[in-house]
């Protein structure tokens, strides 16, 4: 269902601001906390003493500590002490890989032995001054998949984001589908049109004129296990589009990180990348409110989704041209977990 011997992003580092954090994580119950040097750990979520959720405890010095009987345990899994108890001979509960990297905690859900930092996809943006980031989390009670469908076709976004993003030259250009490796790419690219409300705003933000005919692109990336990255914005029309110079265009990356909880429901990380008056607050969180408004009508759409399916389940789906990101995607996802099986 879903690939384990991978990164996910698991938390943000404010999640676990002296506190610790449980979250399921593709089936696994997992618990996140700072150790005693404040880097992340990441433990099975259960006490071996009574099973309790150690996420339900609190962290004390480096130590977490059971809410229900006072268990401390150990960043390595293992039991540290208990009041008026021997313990040194409990047995440890399993830890997970993590890595805080990009403003977001990373997890290895699988075989901790084929866990390798290096394959945390690279995000230029977040160690680069000239660009900001604001973002948020939201739980979606559908298969992971769903969402990835849902950011590889953006068509969606002139029936189901009207008043934001969408706009009918969106149904009018077709997209085109390609692979670059194991990263599947769908591009639109439209010229010489007006911009909708959402990039009105963003050229104003950018200083620019918002009544003028642009050129407008989206360029979804979907790289394995879940991420899609979008690179989307309008230039002043005639002057090179995506390429065009940043003084007469409104730019971003759109960050999406899909982290799958169990077969049917999905922690979705998202947010907005963008190089334009990077030092603009104001901004920031007038993008970050418009961008939450925008994906929550996506949300609504996909839990709906998912009940429809499974209230039908088995019954085939049709795939069009408008497709073809999301069923690459779903192609590479499957080599995946095919390859895990094999190694099985």
């Amino acid at each position: 269902m879903f690939p384990k011997n991978t990164w996910y992003v698991g938390a943000t580092p404010n999640e676990i601001d002296g506190k610790p954090l449980g979250r399921k994580i593709c089936g696994e119950s997992i618990v996140f906390f700072r150790g005693p040097d404040n880097t992340v750990a990441a433990v099975e979520d259960f006490c071996p003493h009574r099973g309790a959720p150690l996420s339900l405890g609190k962290v004390d010095n480096g130590k977490l500590v059971c809410g229900y009987h006072g268990l401390e345990m150990g960043c390595d899994g293992k039991t540290v002490a208990m009041p008026c108890q021997r313990v040194g001979g409990f047995p440890a509960v399993r830890t997970y890989p993590v890595v805080e990297r990009y403003g977001f905690i990373w997890v290895w859900p699988g075989d901790a032995k084929e866990a390798d930092p290096a394959k945390i996809h690279h995000l230029a943006w977040a160690d680069d001054p000239a660009w900001s980031y604001c973002g948020g989390l939201y739980h979606v009670k559908c298969d992971y998949r769903l969402m990835i469908d849902n950011l590889m076709d953006l068509t969606h976004e002139t029936y189901l984001h009207p008043t934001s993003i969408g706009q009918k030259e969106i149904d009018e250009t077709p997209p085109k589908t390609r692979l670059d490796g194991n990263c599947a790419i769908t591009e639109r690219y439209m010229e010489g049109i007006m911009p909708p409300p959402f990039w009105q705003a963003g050229l104003r933000g950018n200083h620019l004129a918002d009544d003028v005919p642009v050129d407008r692109w989206q360029i979804c990336r979907f790289y394995p296990p879940s991420h899609v990255l979008i690179d989307v914005g309008v230039a002043h029309a005639g002057h090179g589009g995506f390429h065009a110079d940043p003084k007469i265009k409104a730019s971003s990356t759109v960050i999406d990180f899909i982290t799958p909880e169990t077969e049917s429901s999905t922690w979705y990380f998202w947010g907005m990348a963008r190089n334009f008056n990077a030092q603009d607050q104001a901004l920031s969180e007038q993008i970050r409110s418009s961008l939450s408004k925008v994906f929550s009508e996506d949300l609504q759409m996909l839990e709906m989704q998912q009940q429809n399916l499974e209230r039908n389940e088995g019954r085939k789906l049709l795939s069009l041209n408008i497709d073809g990101g999301g069923v690459q995607a779903r192609r590479i996802i499957d080599q995946m977990l095919a390859a895990e099986k094999a190694a099985a």
